[in-house]
C-alpha cells in the first residue's frame, strides 16, 4: 500500500472508500458572520469586553440616531411608503400566509404546520401590529424577541414572545482555540455563543460591557430570535439599517433648508439707508447728532385709547436692519434711500435636489411623494423603471423579514414534536410565505405574459405533431420546467379521470353532418 505524503503540515493519501468517516482539516480562521455578533477569543469574555466598549457604544448610538432620523417629515413619508407597500392587510386583518403545497408530507402534517403558523402570528399580534413590527425592523436594522415556554411542559410550544430593545442586547461569540500538536499552529477548537442583556444599558447611558459583571444576564441562543437587515459595515462587525444610506442626504437637506430660511429672513425686507448730513461738526458732536436722529426715527409715541396710556411703540426696524451713515458737506444734504431685497428668494432648486437625493437613497420613487402626480393603473409597459426597482426592493425586504417566521416556526414545530430541527432545515426550503400585494404591477405583468404565450401557442398549434412536439411547446412556449410539466400531466390525468369526455359517434347524427358528408361524396 502506498504511503501517505506529509506536505506543509497536511497529509495526502488515497481516496477513502465511500462510507468512511470524514476528517476535516483544522480551522485556523474565524468565519465571517452576518448576524452582527462580537467575536472574542478564549480566556474569558469578562476581560475582553472592556476592549470592545467603543463598538457597543457606537452601535447603541447608531440605533438611537436611526430613530431620530425617522421622525423627520421627509424620511417618515418615505418609510411609510415602504412599510405600506411591504405589509398589506385585508378586511380580515390577514397580511401573510404560509404556502406548503410543495412539501412531500402527508396532508395532516401540512395542516399542523399551517395551524402553528397561525399561532405564531397570533403571538406576534401580526394582524394589528404587523406594520409596526416591520417598521421597527426596517428603521433599527435589527429585531429581537425572547421566546418564553413552559419549562414543566415544553410540548405546549411557545407561550409568549417578548420584544427586546436592540440597544439592550448583543450576541457574543467566544472562540475556543488550541494548538495543533503536529503543526504547532493555533487552530479553532469550537465556539460558544450567547446573548448578553442589560436593562440599564440605555437608561443610564452605559453599555453592556461596563455592566456585564453586575446587571447583565447571559441568555442562551435558543431563547432569542434575532433577525437583522443583512447590511454590515466595512469591518463586518456592526449591523446597519437601510436608513443608514440616508444619513448624509438628510443632513445636507437640513443644512440647505436652514440656509434658505436664514437667507430669506435676512434678505427679504427692504432696508433703508439714512445719509445724515453732519456738516462741519466735530466727530463727537457728529456721533451724538447721528444717535439722536436714530432715536427719533426708531421711537414712536402712541396713545392707547382703551387704557389711556401713552407708550413708546417701537414698530420700526432696529439698527441691525437700517443703516445710518454720516455725510459731510460737499453740497449733499440728508437723504433716505432703500436697498432692494433679495431677487431669488423663490429659488428652491437646491432644496429639491437634496430632497430627491434623499428619496433615491431609500429606493422610493420620487413620483410617489409628489402630490401633483396621480395614481394610474395601466399596462405593465407603462410602469416606470423606478416602480420596477421599488417592487423588487420590497420583495427583497419581505424575503429578509421572513427569517423571523422561519426561526419561530423552527422552535414551535420542534417543541411540539411535529418535526425536528434538522428536519425543519430541509422542509423550509420548500416552504415560502405569500404576502398580500397592493401593487398591481406583478399581476399585470403575469397577465400580459400569459396572454402573449397563449397567442403564440395558438399560432404554433397547427404545426404541433408535424414540425413541433408537445414537449417543445411546453418548454419553450409556455416555459414550463420539468417539475411543472410532470405536475401538469398528473393534474390533467386526474381531471380526465374525474370528468371523462363524452363518447362521440363516428356516424353523422345531424342534418348538418349529413349534408357535409353528401358534399364530400359528390
Amino acid at each position: 500500500m502506498a504511503q501517505s505524503i506529509n506536505l506543509f503540515g497536511f497529509e495526502i493519501t488515497r481516496t477513502k472508500p465511500e462510507g468512511a468517516p470524514q476528517q476535516l482539516q483544522p480551522q485556523v480562521s474565524t468565519p465571517v458572520s452576518d448576524d452582527g455578533a462580537i467575536t472574542v477569543t478564549a480566556g474569558g469574555y469578562f476581560g475582553t469586553y472592556l476592549d470592545l466598549e467603543a463598538s457597543f457604544k457606537n452601535e447603541n448610538d447608531l440605533v438611537t440616531r436611526y430613530r431620530e432620523m425617522a421622525m423627520q417629515p421627509e424620511l417618515e413619508s418615505a418609510i411609510d411608503e415602504i412599510v405600506n407597500e411591504s405589509i398589506v392587510h385585508d378586511v380580515t386583518g390577514k397580511s401573510v400566509t404560509i404556502i406548503v403545497d410543495d412539501l412531500e408530507q402527508p396532508e395532516n402534517v401540512k395542516e399542523m404546520i399551517r395551524e402553528e403558523f397561525q399561532n405564531v402570528l397570533r403571538m406576534l399580534d401580526f394582524s394589528n401590529m404587523g406594520s409596526d413590527i416591520f417598521r421597527g425592523w426596517y428603521i433599527d436594522g435589527r429585531l429581537f424577541y425572547q421566546v418564553l415556554i413552559d419549562e414543566k411542559n415544553p410540548r405546549m410550544g411557545i407561550q409568549e414572545l417578548v420584544y427586546i430593545d436592540p440597544r439592550k442586547i448583543k450576541k457574543v461569540r467566544t472562540v475556543i482555540k488550541k494548538k495543533d500538536p503536529r503543526t504547532k499552529i493555533e487552530v479553532i477548537d469550537g465556539y460558544q455563543e450567547f446573548y448578553v442583556f442589560n436593562d440599564k444599558a440605555t437608561v443610564q447611558g452605559q453599555t453592556l460591557i461596563t455592566q456585564v459583571n453586575d446587571t447583565s444576564v447571559k441568555i442562551a441562543t435558543d431563547a432569542i430570535v434575532n433577525i437583522n437587515s443583512g447590511l454590515l459595515d466595512a469591518k463586518r462587525q456592526m449591523v446597519l439599517s437601510h436608513v443608514h444610506k440616508a444619513i448624509k442626504p438628510l443632513n445636507q437637506l437640513r443644512m440647505v433648508e436652514d440656509a434658505v430660511v436664514i437667507y430669506r429672513l435676512s434678505r427679504a425686507p427692504e432696508r433703508r439707508v439714512f445719509y445724515i448730513d453732519v456738516g462741519n461738526m466735530p466727530s463727537k458732536k457728529a456721533e451724538q447728532y447721528l444717535r439722536d436722529i436714530m432715536t427719533k426715527f426708531r421711537n414712536k409715541v402712541v396713545y392707547d385709547s382703551s387704557t389711556g396710556e401713552v407708550k413708546d411703540d417701537r414698530k420700526f426696524m432696529s439698527m441691525m436692519e437700517d443703516f445710518y451713515i454720516p455725510r459731510r458737506g460737499e453740497g449733499k444734504a440728508t437723504e433716505i434711500t432703500t436697498l432692494p431685497a433679495g431677487q431669488n428668494l423663490g429659488e428652491l432648486s437646491d432644496v429639491r435636489y437634496f430632497e430627491n437625493k434623499l428619496y433615491k437613497a431609500l429606493n422610493v420613487p420620487i413620483s410617489r411623494l409628489e402630490t401633483q402626480t396621480g395614481f394610474s393603473l395601466g399596462r405593465s409597459t407603462e410602469i416606470t423603471r423606478d416602480e420596477l426597482k421599488f417592487s423588487k426592493f420590497v420583495d427583497r425586504l419581505r424575503n429578509r423579514f421572513t427569517i423571523l417566521f422561519d426561526e419561530l416556526m423552527k422552535r414551535q414545530l420542534s417543541l411540539k414534536g411535529i418535526c425536528s430541527i434538522d428536519e425543519w432545515e430541509t422542509l423550509k426550503e420548500k416552504i415560502h410565505y405569500d404576502f398580500l400585494k397592493d401593487n398591481n404591477f406583478s399581476e399585470l405583468k403575469e397577465a400580459e405574459l400569459m396572454s402573449a404565450r397563449l397567442q403564440l401557442m395558438a399560432q404554433i398549434d397547427p404545426y404541433v405533431g408535424t414540425y413541433y412536439s408537445k414537449a417543445y411547446v411546453k418548454k419553450h412556449v409556455l416555459h414550463f420546467d420539468e417539475e411543472g410539466i410532470k405536475r401538469m400531466d398528473v393534474e390533467i390525468a386526474e381531471e380526465q379521470a374525474e370528468n371523462p369526455l363524452p363518447e362521440t359517434s363516428a356516424e353523422p347524427n345531424s342534418s348538418v353532418d349529413q349534408a357535409f358528408q353528401s358534399e364530400i361524396t359528390k
